[in-house]
């Protein structure tokens, strides 16, 4: 089955220089002795550079087998696939897999190495000197979010799960390689350190534009993480390679549709982000704002409560009626602003983050961390009514 993947691209990858290289798979086929069907058989795609093309399946489909076949881990028993254009099966498979960075679930550090060790083992393979590789180890653990100075000389055995997934991303990059094969990475942590890998990933991506190959059994993951998606049947048949966006509106039969699940419309709220929508504005003021001009100003609005900023527009304390009608200036008025939420989270985060809000609403920042707006639960509600009915 061949598929070109000429749908157009998801927004996930927003860097402004592309850095991976395309990945053609043709006719690729694996069969292993003694096995009376093929593994994988005969799957054909297209993978764009600097795209998150994520194969999603059932466990068992062959969707990993497929992953390793594109660095060699597996020999593919027919079929060509090219990387940035090179025949991968004609080159030295060592060779090959150096210029293919590789995360797996759990990490797979090695235990008896320092994290320093761990990043600078690829770099080392080729030849840097230590200067250069430590240099590059200093990059990636800053790149992933942890600080060189703690982290550098730990164990594996010292870091949580979450830190050495971080380290294991690290690792995979420190060549600077243009294709990055991600087989589960985040499959074993906590869901709350899953999201925060996931947008790792997201933020990783917006700078370096990498090909990314990355294998997961979550549709969910799949949605807010791929550029494309490929959903796979048995032997890696695709059964449809397209956008999220395309998949969830018109899955291509029933088999795509029961993977999909009844989450779907949820799912939709991964694709898009706060800074996409039309927010409500509220009612902000000023800390300097007289309290009876603020309260003049939720009574035209006919809104119970308000946000008081500071001088730069930063915000900081919510303010109802009720605590106006007492305060004689809103410099202390009001309770602070707990949890607030970036313009670039998605309306999924969004959502779990609204579900535990008391007032069912969240403050909204923007890329300097000024006041963008405030989102609801009824803002999600509407996006997802007004997406329901665009056209595919």
């Amino acid at each position: 089955m061949t598929d070109t993947g000429t749908a157009a691209p998801a927004s996930s990858t927003t860097a402004s220089a592309v850095s991976g290289v395309e990945i053609v798979l043709d006719q690729v086929t694996k069969r292993y002795p003694a096995q009376p069907v093929a593994a994988v058989e005969e799957v054909s795609m297209t993978i764009p550079a600097g795209e998150i093309v994520v194969l999603v399946g059932p466990s068992g489909c062959g969707k990993t087998t497929t992953m390793r076949m594109i660095n060699r881990l597996i020999e593919p028993s027919s079929g060509t696939i090219t990387i940035g254009g090179r025949d991968a099966l004609a080159l030295d498979p060592d060779e090959l897999r150096r210029g293919i960075g590789y995360s797996i679930q759990q990490a797979g550090l090695f235990p008896h190495m320092t994290v320093a060790k761990n990043i600078a083992t690829v770099p080392g393979l080729l030849g840097w000197d230590r200067r250069r590789a430590a240099a590059r180890t200093e990059e990636m653990l800053e790149l992933v979010g942890l600080d060189p100075g703690t982290y550098r000389n730990r164990y594996p055995r010292q870091l949580s799960g979450g830190q050495q997934q971080r380290v294991g991303v690290a690792r995979a990059l420190a060549a600077d390689p243009p294709v990055l094969l991600m087989d589960e990475p985040f499959g074993a942590v906590d869901p709350i350190t899953r999201t925060l890998l996931q947008d790792e990933l997201l933020r990783l991506q917006s700078e370096l534009g990498k090909t990314i190959v990355f294998v997961t059994h979550d549709f969910g993951e799949a949605v807010k993480l791929g550029d494309r998606i490929a959903v796979l049947g048995d032997r890696s048949r695709i059964l449809q390679y397209d956008t999220p966006a395309a998949i969830l509106a018109a899955p291509a039969d029933d088999t795509v549709a029961g993977f999909v699940g009844a989450t779907a419309a949820i799912d939709r709220l991964g694709l898009a982000v706060l800074g996409d929508l039309d927010l409500d504005p509220g009612v902000a003021v000023t800390e300097d704002t007289d309290p009876a001009a603020m309260t003049t100003a939720l009574r035209a609005a006919k809104r119970a409560w308000g946000i008081v900023l500071d001088h730069r527009g930063r915000p900081l304390r919510r303010v109802s009626k009720d605590e106006l009608a007492h305060a004689d200036s809103l410099g202390t008025a009001g309770t602070p602003i707990g949890a607030t939420l970036p313009a670039e989270a998605t309306l999924q985060d969004a959502l779990a983050a609204l579900l535990t809000e008391r007032t069912a609403s969240a403050v909204v920042l923007d890329g300097r961390g000024n006041y963008a707006g405030v989102v609801t639960v009824d803002t999600l509600v509407d996006h997802l009514a007004t997406s329901a009915q665009a056209p595919a």
